[in-house]
């Protein structure tokens, strides 16, 4: 029987992934080792309880005696705050979903390479704040990461049998999120609810919004150039509305050799969760007929400044990536509290990177977990000093 642990299980990747486990038998086919979760306690306690789980996690610790009351008499193992769900992914496991959202992923994906596991990667931050460390760590310990993002995934599968080598470009695509049509100068006034609303995908809240800026589409450029290999020129971005090419691979022959599917996490994580077999999954079939033609558009740089800031990223180089993850947290976070405007966002991770681009032994440090780390609380202190900055 094989050993699952899914971090991040009551998040929309952890629910999609539990969906599969359920379809294949559940706890008759797998072995859960532990979930980890948020403050959803009721619903992380009712998926332990139905996988039949050896261990529950939230990771905050005011929400250890609701998860405990919760699974009293179940005989599932309860545990609370960072450092438990840190110590779950060091229990032996062969396969582990890193979901948890933002730069909390890190750590805990770390020790689970340390120990040699397969890794099915939808924390995206993880690559982009420490990828070297990531994939150092994998290959020291024989790990295997798989990618979850679905345009890495299509990536990943578009390579199969082929040598990287013989890659000329990646393109990947963007739906260009829920305000793509709208007219550029309405959009300093859009709202957190009006960007949380997707038009092809059901996501969480704040990767949602991170679509509508392309944020989100940022950190997954420095993710390619991460997990693949290539070179920051060799990557492109095409706005895509109906999210059904997920990621073009172009190789030196001219070829290009796209991938296609339902705009449905579950065919991602299904596949990672598989692999290397394919197994069949519960994914709308594609009726191309139907479908009568793909659209492709240039992104337009005044309507999505991240994605130019992500390559003067990979330019940069060094920890920058852990700056510019944390700087858009922190400017996320202070969208959905009304505190800056949507707009507003790009202006703060940019202030972040011109601060910290200045001093020396910040980005060009050794790239360790306590440096990242470091540079990870540095930035949100400076992106809080961009807020200050704006409201004067």
């Amino acid at each position: 029987m094989r050993r699952i642990t899914i971090f991040g299980s009551t998040g929309s990747i952890g629910e999609n992934t539990i969906d599969l486990i359920d379809r294949a038998g559940g706890a008759e086919t797998y072995d859960i080792v532990a979930l980890t979760g948020g403050r959803n306690v009721a619903r992380l306690a009712e998926q332990a309880k139905r996988l039949r789980a050896d261990l529950a996690v939230t990771a905050f610790d005011d929400c250890y005696a609701d998860l405990r009351d919760a699974l009293a008499g179940t005989g599932i193992e309860v545990a609370a705050g960072e450092s438990a769900v840190e110590q779950a992914a060091t229990r032996p496991a062969d396969w582990i979903m890193s979901a948890i959202v933002g730069a909390a992923g890190l750590k805990p994906g770390l020790r689970a390479l340390e120990h040699g596991t397969t890794l099915a990667l939808a924390n995206k931050e993880s690559l982009v704040t420490a990828g070297p460390l990531l994939m150092q760590t994998a290959r020291a310990h024989g790990a295997t990461i798989l990618p979850v993002d679905s345009e890495h995934s299509a990536i990943f599968q578009g390579l199969v049998g082929e040598d990287i080598a013989a890659v000329e470009r990646i393109i990947i695509t963007a739906s260009g999120g829920a305000f793509r049509d709208w007219p550029v100068q309405d959009l300093a006034s859009a709202t957190p609810a009006q960007a949380a609303t997707h038009p092809n995908w059901d996501m969480g809240q704040r990767i949602t919004i991170d679509s509508a800026s392309m944020f989100n589409k940022a950190l997954e450029v420095i993710e390619v150039k991460e997990f693949f290999g290539v070179r920051p020129d060799q990557i492109e971005v095409l706005v895509h509305p109906e999210s059904l090419v997920h990621a073009l691979v172009g190789f030196r022959d001219g070829a290009l050799m796209a991938h296609l599917g339902a705009a449905d996490m579950r065919h991602a994580i299904g596949y990672a969760l598989n692999w290397p077999e394919r197994a069949e999954l519960p994914v709308a079939r594609l009726d191309l007929a139907g479908i009568g033609q793909l659209n492709f558009r240039a992104p337009d740089p005044a309507r999505y400044p991240a994605l130019r800031l992500a390559y003067e990223v990979m330019a940069m180089g060094g920890l920058a990536g852990a700056v510019f993850n944390a700087a858009k947290e922190r400017a996320l976070d202070a969208f959905i509290a009304g505190e800056a405007g949507f707009l507003e966002m790009a202006g703060i991770v940019e202030h972040v990177l011109d601060r910290v681009s200045g001093q020396s032994g910040l980005i060009d440090a050794p790239i360790s977990l306590e440096n990242v780390l470091q540079l990870d609380q540095t930035a949100r202190h400076y992106a809080a000093e961009g807020l200050k900055r704006n409201e004067q």
